[in-house]
């Protein structure tokens, strides 16, 4: 008597949705055991892989079948599909497992398309194979067609929103399916708009923070992710570049297998409302490309010495590097052409370390760090702020008015309700509740995201706080400098032969007093591009 055939059934969806709602499986199930009971087949095991896609052999219970089919002895002697499909939507690899499970002794069947041994029926399902692949890559090129038409009319296709957003449905309904969209999230929106500001202006007098300064800044705070772990680089670092926030998701930028980028013309824009100011976004893009090791040496952006990476040779333009004689004793700023090349390339000067250093941050404490000084460089910058803060004030006050507006509005509605005048079974009255709703509240939230932009007003007492604060803060408890503070005063030095030439930038300037001053919004109403502040050529030198 023949030994009883031992079977295992493999049975499969491609999608969640299908496992959820779709008969497909327990359709698979019973089909195959109406097939192992015309047989005589004993089923040993079956393996269900809910919404999986058989593209790759990426499938836990898929990879758990086939160590229990290759061990020895094996656990059955035939895997039992519904189609080959369910199995491998892949040529190769289907044609690789085959092989491995026939070294084991163990054939893959189907129901639906029974097949034999001989070689003609290896043709045959090598060809069926091959049709399987191509419409699985069909499906996903239409798929992706119409994910990508959804994103373009500003529909969120699904998946988890970037930290910031909660996805909402939308008013839209095609089928049965209802279209969402993404909208801010309140609270998780203020951690976005705080690690922008930490990038831009740092805390208090930090200066700009690196990714690393910020995720620590974040933990040391208590603020946690979305799903409650700590902060990373990796996780900062994508919260700064994500086009999102300033209203441009960017959607099917990689390979779903591979994660490579693709090529930009694949990519689609989609519309979502902007958390982050654009000239905000611009700015923190460029701190980035600054502190990148690609653009600027590590030892630029975080080494000890307090001039590097500003500090330039007046004659030729060469960066002055650090020197030292003595073993190490004494220290230079030395003209890196000259340096290399000696007198002929550059009579560029060298000059002591601690000299250079302290003439330079003494001189921004003496010249730069003075009320009077302070409000005579930044005067236009801050008349534009001041104009644009009051037109500012007088969009406040007009979304505070609607939004007064739209409430009266609702409590009028709401009396008519009571006294009977109106039925609250009217669907035009539901639609006109629903509409003033929202009149309000988005009004309110318009205000409230502009009034959080306006920052503190710059005051004369503000300006002579701030110059005493970072006078004092510039130095160390050791009597020497802080490379940070002083780089907020000064972002170029040049060295000539007679004159040393500090050289700042308003705009950079102007966010650190801003964000000294406590702003929310640090650089709120600063261009991207101002002149340097050393106008006249003359007290910085």
């Amino acid at each position: 008597m023949a030994a009883t055939v031992r079977a295992a059934l493999y049975l499969r969806v491609s999608t969640g949705r299908q496992a959820d709602s779709d008969l497909s499986i327990p359709d698979q199930r019973r089909q195959a055991k109406g097939y192992c009971a015309s047989r005589g087949w004993e089923i040993v095991s079956d393996y269900v892989e809910p919404g999986a896609s058989a593209t790759d052999d990426r499938r836990p219970e898929f990879q758990r079948m086939i160590d229990a089919a290759t061990t020895k002895p094996p656990a059955f002697e035939v895997i039992l599909v519904h189609s080959f499909s369910r199995f491998f939507r892949d040529q190769f690899q289907l044609e690789f497992y085959v092989r491995r499970l026939a070294k084991s002794g163990v054939r893959l069947v189907s129901i639906t398309q029974e097949l034999g041994d001989d070689p003609m029926s290896n043709m045959i399902r090598q060809i069926m194979a091959l049709f399987d692949e191509y419409q699985s890559k069909e499906n996903a090129k239409h798929t992706l067609r119409a994910m990508k038409e959804n994103a373009r009319q500003g529909f969120w296709n699904g998946a988890l929103p970037p930290i910031g957003y909660r996805i909402v449905e939308a008013a839209e309904q095609r089928g049965h399916r209802i279209k969402k969209t993404l909208e801010i999230d309140p609270i998780r929106a203020e951690t976005v708009r705080l690690i922008f500001r930490l990038a831009r202006a740092g805390a208090g007098f930090s200066g700009p923070m690196g990714v690393k300064s910020i995720a620590k800044h974040l933990n040391e705070s208590g603020i946690r992710t979305r799903d409650g772990g700590r902060w990373g680089v990796d996780a900062v670092h994508k919260v700064l570049t994500r086009t999102t926030y300033v209203g441009r998701h960017r959607f099917n930028t990689k390979y779903w297998k591979t994660r490579e980028r693709k090529a930009e013309a694949e990519v689609v824009e989609m519309a979502v409302p902007p958390i982050i100011e654009a000239a905000e976004f611009e700015a923190v893009q460029a701190l980035l490309k600054t502190r990148s090791p690609a653009m600027t040496a590590p030892r630029v952006v975080s080494g000890p010495t307090l001039l590097t990476g500003i500090c330039f040779c007046a004659a030729c333009g060469g960066a002055m590097t650090l020197r030292t004689g003595k073993s190490g004793r004494y220290r230079y700023y030395t003209c890196c052409t000259k340096a290399r090349q000696g007198e002929i390339g550059c009579k560029g000067r060298t000059v002591p370390m601690e000299k250079l250093d302290s003439l330079v941050a003494e001189h921004i404490e003496q010249r730069l760090l003075q009320p009077k000084r302070l409000e005579e460089i930044l005067s236009a910058v801050l008349h534009r702020r001041e104009e644009r803060a009051e037109r500012r004030t007088t969009h406040i006050a007009e979304l505070r008015k609607r939004a007064t507006e739209a409430e009266a509005k609702l409590k009028r509605l709401y009396d008519a309700i009571e006294n009977g005048i109106a039925d609250v079974s009217d669907p035009l009255l539901k639609e006109r509740v629903t509409e003033l709703k929202s009149i309000r509240d988005q009004a309110r939230a318009d205000a409230e995201r502009a009034e959080g932009a306006l920052g503190p007003s710059i005051t004369p007492q503000a300006l002579k706080t701030f110059a005493s604060q970072v006078r004092r803060r510039m130095r160390t408890e050791s009597g020497g400098y802080r490379r940070d503070h002083l780089r907020a005063m000064a972002q170029r030095i040049e060295v000539d032969a007679k004159e040393v030439r500090i050289m700042g930038s308003k705009s950079v300037l102007f966010r650190t007093l801003v964000a000294a001053s406590g702003a929310k919004t640090a650089g709120f109403g600063v261009p991207s591009s101002v002149p340097k502040w050393r106008t006249r050529h003359d007290s910085n030198v």
